[in-house]
């Protein structure tokens, strides 16, 4: 599922516009997304927990040639489901 069929859900689900619901997923996404740049977790009871991840710097391998190559430390975001979702999903 894409942003835009996501959008057509949400808006048939909340009978709310497109229009509608498109802005009120563009503001729930900005507020997680402003959350995460913060460094706080946002936690959505029932669904799960999206948080700031910090990848150390590391040496890896060029799988081309097996040269050693310097891998740059990063931030990343991970997600950790609810119970409630891990159990839907089996």
């Amino acid at each position: 599922m894409n942003k835009a069929e996501l959008i057509a859900v949400v808006a048939e689900k909340a009978e709310l516009s497109h229009t509608d619901a498109g802005k009120a997923i563009e503001c729930a996404l900005e507020t997680i997304e402003e959350a995460l740049i913060r460094g706080e977790a946002v936690k959505l009871s029932g669904f799960g927990i999206f948080e700031k991840k910090e990848r150390a710097a590391r040496v890896g391998t060029n799988p081309s040639t097996g040269a050693k190559i310097e891998i740059a430390a990063n931030n990343s975001v991970g997600f950790k489901p609810s119970k409630n979702l891990k159990e839907k999903l089996n």
